[in-house]
């Protein structure tokens, strides 16, 4: 019995379908989303090392222009090039900058970690007091409602549902 695998754009997740049949063309709908017949992926079995644990990049739901967050890459790469690396304010300009650019806010907590350095303050005594507050938060977040997963689909792999469905 052969298992096939439908790639969901929606959910940018891979799914495995065990078939009673050959050659089966029949397109199943995403477990997941419930998408009309996903797409058909053609696998090769394979070994890979180092790839990505199912689910792990599930929690970035943000579209973005993939052109307008290109550029804003590039044009963030070059201020950072001539960053004073010992200027706290420098490096909240930069983070401002990238809000700006890619249409991102940051989190309630990042943002009081900027203001504080545009204060001034050591980003290392910022990071002491509120790593635990940071770490429990979205860092960025869209501002307008359904965005970065245009750059998951172009940058990260697809995540691998582990489930087996009939189809």
């Amino acid at each position: 019995m052969p298992i096939y695998e439908f790639y969901c754009p929606d959910c940018h997740r891979v799914f495995q379908f065990l078939s009673r049949r050959v050659g089966v063309t029949r397109r199943p709908d995403c477990p997941k989303c419930g998408r009309a017949e996903i797409e058909k992926q053609f696998s090769i079995f394979s070994v890979s090392r180092g790839r990505e644990q199912p689910g792990e990049h599930d929690d970035l739901d943000i579209d973005i222009d993939e052109a307008q967050a290109e550029k804003a890459m590039e044009l963030i790469a070059r201020e950072a090039e001539g960053i004073d690396e010992e200027d706290p304010r420098a490096a909240a300009r930069l983070m401002r900058r990238f809000s700006e650019l890619t249409g991102l806010e940051l989190g309630e907590g990042m943002e009081e970690a900027v203001r504080r350095m545009e204060a001034g303050e050591d980003p290392d005594s910022i990071e002491a007091e509120m790593g635990d507050a940071l770490d429990g938060e979205e860092p960025i977040r869209a501002k307008r409602p359904g965005a970065m997963s245009q750059l998951r689909r172009r940058f990260l792999p697809p995540s691998v549902d582990p489930e087996l469905y009939e189809l």
